[in-house]
């Protein structure tokens, strides 16, 4: 799968709003027997920054948008309705997940250690990842991608830390998550 660095105009100071029509939110979710991978969409967000670095932020993902992407037909039907059930993400009663900013530590050329806050069924944890970034022509271009534990979030099924004898039926605790994310 190609990676797409997608830009930001950062040429000032100030905030930036994420442009949601450019900016996306891919997933890889891995078991035994192979993985699964999809999409969700960005809701909104905002982007801070200072003498044109990226400072802060807040990003919203739209759980109800998940797509499964590997899959076709009703099989792809059938993962998204359980990845939307309470086995899962529990869309009904946490139709967003939250992602904020809370520091940014550049790491060198083009590399910076972003940490924040990931919010997913209402349940926070602190996260850090390192990003992709580039300075071009008053232009931030941004990539991230990052593990994270469903488990921390309440999300069980499958796994093997609490259900014995699950044999090709367990489903890795953590999925990746990839983020592009622009904003004007």
């Amino acid at each position: 799968m190609a990676i797409t660095i997608l830009t930001v105009n950062a040429n000032n100071n100030g905030e930036k709003k994420i442009n949601t029509k450019v900016s996306s939110v891919e997933w890889i979710g891995k078991k035994v027997t192979g993985q699964h991978e999809g999409t969700i969409t960005i809701k909104e967000g905002n982007l801070s920054f200072h003498d044109g670095n990226l400072e802060k932020g807040t990003i919203v993902i739209d759980m109800t948008s998940i797509t499964v992407t590997d899959l076709e037909g009703e099989w792809a039907e059938k993962l998204k309705k359980h990845l939307k059930s309470p086995d899962f993400f529990d869309i009904e009663k946490h139709s967003t997940a939250t992602f904020t900013i809370t520091k940014v530590t550049p790491e060198g050329k083009g590399k910076a250690k972003i940490a924040g806050n990931l919010t997913i069924k209402g349940i926070t944890h602190p996260i850090e990842f390192t990003s992709t970034n580039e300075m071009k022509d008053g232009k931030f271009a941004a990539f991230a991608e990052l593990k994270v534990d469903r488990t921390l979030y309440d999300i069980k099924y499958g796994s093997g830390k609490f259900f014995e004898g699950l044999g090709d039926k367990m489903i890795n605790d953590e999925f990746i998550i990839k983020f592009k994310i622009a904003a004007e």
